[in-house]
């Protein structure tokens, strides 16, 4: 319940590695995450210091981010964080930082993308009727009806007087 949900902006560092596991699928690419700051002396932006973040997508993320992803894209990634700690003998332990994707898109304030969507809708069986369209339009206000932010337990229904 508590975890620690982020939002990284950067671009893929690493070609996304796609898996098709019994699970499901999986994916994971590396994120570069660059600060940027004014550099008054300079009079330019300058970049700091690089952050990498592996960034882990299941199932149907997973698929789309392989097709989808390219090295140098500007992408944001939504998920939560993960920090582990390895140690191995003989060694210095490593802390790496994982981000478990809940969605991935494209950084549109820094070039285009076109979207398509994945999967097509389940096919129609033969003379079935077509799914109504939906009623975009408002009907027009009757006197009985209360106003749309009255609660229900508070709305009156008209009563016939004889």
């Amino acid at each position: 319940m508590n975890e620690t949900m982020v939002c990284a902006v950067g671009n893929v560092a690493t070609q996304p590695v796609y898996r098709d596991l019994a699970a499901g699928a999986s994916a994971r690419f590396r994120l570069a995450v660059t600060s940027r700051y004014w550099d008054r002396e300079k009079g330019t932006w300058t970049d700091g210091h690089t952050n990498f973040f592996t960034v882990w997508a299941n199932r149907q993320l997973a698929t789309n981010a392989a097709a989808s992803l390219n090295v140098g894209d500007p992408v944001m990634v939504q998920g939560r964080l993960r920090v582990r700690t390895e140690s191995r003998e003989g060694q210095q332990s490593r802390t790496s930082a994982d981000i478990d994707a809940v969605a991935i898109g494209h950084d549109i304030s820094r070039g285009t993308s076109a979207f398509r969507r994945s999967g097509r809708p389940e096919p129609m069986a033969v003379g079935a009727p077509a799914r109504p369209e939906p009623e975009w339009e408002t009907a027009a206000a009757d006197a009985t009806e209360p106003e749309p932010d009255t609660p229900k337990s508070r709305r009156r229904e008209p009563v016939a007087v004889t």
